[in-house]
């Protein structure tokens, strides 16, 4: 609805207009509660980003002056405690003087720089009791009242008509019910049982009164963390909702439970405690072997230091790289890109994936050009004005008619699909895949930057310096099929991303799936494992996580194993949830709910929610076991680190097909920035497709058997992720009448202009 024009909609019979608009209104209401929300963290986390720096310059200057003092004050102590001592030594033992006389000079002695002593301690004490105060908590919200009117200029309207949801007898529900009565003012009865005994403290100054700004910031920061941690929700938003509005509802699954789990295909896991024993069973078993292998000598690969602790060495597989296939693919001559992206519509018919949104759509199709010329504009970043102002043969209202009318996700996301479903009926592909060995897939993620202010858009220092940006979270085959790809904030957990990829596509069907850390957790070993995924993640430093078992250490330690458990799996956090682990599974397996929406919901909670708190501890067995399986089994370690290796050379692809805008995304709107990225998708999918036509067809063709099995084996050895022969950037056009000046400019009549 957001590409239609009015007078599109006043076309419309009576009923159906009505129920558009109806709708329309309903998602753009719910886009408002989000992007309000939004902005309320956003605004919120700047503030206590800004305030943290500014507490850390002062504790760090106070320190400085601190020093200072110190050193002072020993300079002090050396010229009056040392010097002073040695005189009062001489005095003491001075053979010639009474003792009155002896008296009467030490007495003297502490009289003389007395005074400066004093001063240098007294500004010690002082500088001692202000660094120690800078370092307290107390001291840190003197520097929210400064923030304070930042956050009321973004915040206060926001805080007023967000209608949350939540605890309406809380305390912080009371200080905004409050706020909102007195419409944002704030007098000295405001209720502050919202806030922590110390927070109640500093928010009153020393007179009892209430301190007005940082009150209002303190009751911005918790409204911020209520809705992370969900103890605020929206009722009428994608985002922000409770956890339980997304999931299947406990009265639908109390009543259709037996159905529920035959649909999701979880029956086999419906009862906990033969699941648990099962699992159990394995795990000790995996135990077993990986330590039988390394105290038989059958694994070279692991070295034990003194402390107990190990290291697993990985021979480097052979790497993917484009050299084998250069020779092969064409390089006397270079393939246009709207050659490839014709070529493949031959075969694929991709284009007939574009449908009119609309129902009723009365115009005929535009023809295929016009979506080459789209999915370039889109895909390579130079936009859909651009390429029809510099191309000849598509007209620009056309082209702009048609991306309106058909570019939406779905139709992009099934013309990918019919690429891939090509593709899949070859031959060739098949090389890169192991003899009746499993579907090994990989996801990963690439940072860019975007051109225009975007809420979905997030700071990265690492990537982007003081600009903001957004990551592409791309989804690979072991044959180089990208079957999936979405855009989602930079600074958002990747983790929580995984599954939606691996659900949403139809045509590759995943058994075994690898991210590096970025994408790992622990409660997504678990859901992937009750979802059938093999879950074989590339986690950093993985020696050093703690590996957990249904025995005890000491279980282990009596059959002298070195690879021990570091935990215990506590099946009491485990059974209680169970229905509520199957419902979650359930409500992801049958697309009531995305994946990511759970996962940020239910892990906003963090430990208070003891469904995570179950999630987590069962995530623990399926990430135990395959740590041990990647412990004893190079071959793992080595498939993992190749398939990973796909993406990293997908990532260059990416960057050498989005050569236009600097590759800097140029739209703002997550749906418009997901658009581009599934046009760059299906780009990189087209020269993927292409290069296995031509591979085929010089296969097919070799004089010999043994020119076949020269180029088999440059296929398998290679990658077939080479774009170094087609021409991406478009042709020039040196005919005279481009070389005429276009605008007609005239020699400048005064030289320099006058700058007075």
């Amino acid at each position: 609805m957001l590409k239609a024009q009015v007078f599109q909609i006043s076309r419309r019979e009576e009923a159906d207009r009505h129920l558009h608009l109806l709708c329309f209104i309903a998602h753009q209401f719910y886009r408002l509660q989000d992007t309000l929300t939004d902005v309320v963290l956003a605004v919120v986390q700047t503030v206590l980003n800004t305030c943290r720096r500014v507490h850390k310059e002062r504790y760090y200057e106070a320190r400085l002056d601190y020093r200072q003092a110190v050193c002072q004050f020993v300079e002090c102590v050396e010229h009056g405690v040392l010097r002073p001592l040695e005189t009062i030594e001489t005095l003491a033992f001075h053979p010639d003087l009474t003792v009155q006389e002896k008296v009467e000079r030490i007495q003297a002695v502490f009289t003389t720089d007395r005074q400066p002593r004093v001063e240098a301690h007294a500004q010690f004490v002082t500088f001692h009791a202000q660094v120690h105060r800078d370092a307290q908590d107390a001291d840190y919200y003197e520097v929210f009242p400064q923030q304070s009117r930042r956050l009321q200029n973004r915040l206060a309207d926001i805080l007023k008509v967000l209608p949350f949801a939540g605890d309406e007898t809380s305390p912080l529900m009371a200080a905004l019910q409050s706020y909102r009565a007195k419409d944002g003012a704030i007098t000295q009865t405001a209720p502050v049982d919202f806030l922590d005994e110390q927070e109640q403290q500093v928010v009153r100054d020393a007179d009892g009164a209430l301190r007005v700004s940082l009150y209002k910031a303190l009751l911005c920061v918790k409204v911020a963390e209520a809705i992370k941690g969900g103890a605020l929700n929206l009722r009428h938003s994608y985002k922000y909702r409770s956890l339980d509005d997304y999931l299947i509802s406990k009265q639908d699954w109390q009543a259709k439970r037996a159905t529920y789990l035959q649909r999701a295909d979880l029956t086999a896991v419906a009862d906990w405690q033969s699941t648990l024993t099962a699992l159990a069973h394995q795990l000790d078993q995996q135990y077993q072997e990986t330590n039988q292998h390394i105290l038989a000598g059958a694994n070279p690969s692991i070295r034990f230091r003194k402390d107990g602790s190990y290291l697993v060495s990985t021979p480097k597989a052979d790497p993917e790289d484009s050299e084998p296939l250069l020779g092969v693919l064409p390089h006397r001559r270079y393939i246009s890109l709207l050659e490839v992206l014709a070529t493949v519509e031959r075969f694929t018919h991709f284009v007939a994936a574009f449908v009119p949104w609309r129902m009723k759509y009365t115009r005929p199709k535009p023809p295929a050009r016009t979506f080459y010329a789209g999915i370039i504009g889109y895909g390579c970043f130079i936009g859909t004005h651009k390429i029809a102002s510099i191309s000849s043969g598509v007209a620009e209202s056309e082209l702009e008619t048609t991306v309106n009318s058909y570019f939406t996700l779905d139709n992009l996301h099934s013309a990918n699909d019919r690429i891939l479903q090509f593709m899949d009926q070859l031959a060739v592909p098949a090389l890169y895949r192991q003899p009746e060995g499993l579907l090994h897939t990989s996801s990963d993620g690439q940072k860019f930057e975007v051109a225009v202010d975007s809420l979905h858009a997030s700071y990265s220092f690492k990537y982007f310096g003081h600009d903001k940006g957004v990551s592409a979270y791309t989804f690979i085959d072991m044959r180089h099929f990208l079957f999936h790809s979405l855009v989602i904030s930079a600074a958002e957990h990747e983790a929580h991303y995984v599954i939606d990829g691996l659900m949403h596509n139809d045509v590759v069907k995943s058994e075994i799936h690898s991210t590096d850390t970025g994408g790992y957790s622990e409660v997504l070993f678990g859901v992937m494992h009750l979802l059938g995924f093999a879950f074989a993640p590339r986690i950093k430093n993985f020696a050093r996580r703690d590996l957990y078992a249904f025995e005890k250490r000491k279980h282990y330690q009596a059959a002298a194993y070195k690879i021990l458990p570091d935990g215990v799996i506590r099946p009491d956090l485990i059974a209680p949830q169970w229905e509520d682990i199957l419902r979650f599974v359930a409500t992801i397996k049958l697309k009531e709910a995305t994946a990511s929406q759970l996962f940020k919901r239910l892990n906003s909670y963090a430990r208070q929610h003891p469904l995570y708190v179950a999630l987590k501890e069962f995530g623990r067995i399926p990430k135990s076991d395959f740590l041990l399986r990647y412990i004893d089994l190079v071959e793992l370690r080595q498939t993992v680190e190749k398939q990973l290796n796909k993406g990293e050379n997908v990532h260059k692809f990416s960057r050498a097909v989005s050569f236009g805008n600097n590759q800097e995304f140029l739209y703002g709107e997550k749906l418009e920035q997901e658009s581009a990225e599934a046009c760059r998708r299906l780009i990189k999918n087209a020269i993927i497709c292409w290069n296995y036509l031509y591979l085929s067809q010089q296969i097919a063709q070799a004089e010999n058997e043994e020119r076949q099995r020269e180029l088999v084996t440059a296929l398998r050895n290679g990658s077939v992720v080479t774009w170094q022969h087609v021409n991406l950037h478009g042709e020039y056009d040196f005919s005279d009448e481009k070389l005429r000046d276009s605008v007609g400019l005239e020699p400048p009549k005064i030289a320099m202009l006058n700058r007075s």
